[in-house]
């Protein structure tokens, strides 16, 4: 039985109500045909109980656009879902075609500000966000009782003399769910060790972000990058209206998981009666990096699950062993959740 529009519904009793589920919850797939967007896949999916999101095939399977009741939960840049062909990979071109919504991937083996290791120049962020998923399947079925709507893909980092970093993706939630399940596998196809950063860049913003909002965490430390960080560290929880000449801070928390591993986070704003819920696995992404951005048109805050600390840079991180490898055809595995929720309205 599924709990949606406060009743309880068996999968026979909707049949007699529907002339397809779709009326309720769905997966559609869509092509883009105008702008930087043209020719790029999107699937749309609804759950029926007020969460809808947009999932982008040709961008590692990341998540734009995410509503629920009407409401966005993410912020979204100026630069629209841009077709990765757009994609500038030196320096900070990386931002170029940084679209945001609710979740863009940074990876596979470097993420952070442009960053020189050895003879190899990193732009921003690495390129997994940039990387068309292959592969690519959706359904929407019933499992028992429960209806699932299920979407994975496979996307491919590869260099020749270089790195064969494969990415496994499946992205799930199901009739009359609030969540988002997201859970990764990274596998080194090479045959040499290869450097392996992943972080998974969380974008809230307007209307969920404002004012009244209030960020909630448990952290055992907290460490900030820059000046601008430590001067706004006693503030990481609030937020403030859109400044001029706001200088974005980021703060890593490393956050007291539950005794099943879990770290959890929550964006809430009391005026809305909204949140959202971010939880995931700490076995393998240890720290969370809260980027906060108050500026006026940039106003967002990002809450992101990442696998190392990277404010020594890769190099440093290098010579103190503290980068993460993984050895040839080894794999590792990420868990990550996504849950909007009600508050009572102040």
């Amino acid at each position: 039985m599924t709990d949606l529009y406060h009743r309880k519904l068996g999968r026979a009793e909707l049949a007699r109500y529907t002339g397809t589920l779709d009326q309720i919850a769905g997966i559609r797939p869509v092509e883009a045909s105008d702008g930087p967007e043209r020719g790029s896949r999107r699937l749309e999916v609804w759950t029926g109980s007020g969460l809808s999101f947009s999932v982008l095939p040709d961008r590692a399977m990341d998540i734009s656009a995410c509503h629920y009741k009407g409401m966005s939960l993410a912020w979204q840049s100026p630069t629209g879902d841009t077709h990765p062909a757009f994609y500038e990979p030196s320096g900070d071109g990386w931002l170029r075609t940084f679209q945001a919504g609710m979740l863009v991937t940074c990876g596979l083996d470097t993420y952070g500000p442009p960053v020189r290791d050895g003879a190899l120049e990193l732009g921003q962020h690495g390129r997994a966000s940039n990387l068309p998923a292959r592969q690519v399947e959706h359904q929407a079925r019933w499992v028992g009782d429960e209806y699932r709507l299920e979407m994975s893909g496979i996307l491919r980092q590869a260099k020749v003399f270089g790195e064969n970093l494969v990415l496994e993706r499946h992205l799930s939630t199901c009739l009359g769910s609030n969540r988002i399940q997201i859970q990764d596998t990274v596998t080194n196809e090479g045959f040499v060790p290869q450097a392996h950063m992943i972080l998974y860049h969380i974008n809230t913003g307007f209307p969920l972000l404002s004012e009244q909002t209030r960020l909630v965490l448990d952290p055992l430390e907290t460490l900030a990058e820059d000046e601008p960080s430590r001067r706004g560290v006693g503030q990481w929880a609030t937020f403030q209206a859109p400044t001029h000449g706001f200088l974005e801070q980021n703060f890593v928390h490393t956050l007291r998981p539950d005794p099943q591993g879990w770290a959890q986070a929550e964006v809430r704003n009391p005026a809305l009666g909204l949140g959202l819920r971010l939880r995931y696995q700490t076995s393998t992404l240890p720290y969370l990096n809260e980027w906060k951005m108050m500026s006026e048109g940039l106003y967002v805050l990002a809450i992101e699950p990442m696998n190392c600390n990277h404010l020594p840079g890769r190099a440093e991180m290098r010579a103190r062993k503290t980068l993460p490898e993984l050895e040839p055809g080894e794999s590792r595995s990420y868990q990550v959740e996504l849950e909007a929720f009600e508050l009572e309205t102040a």
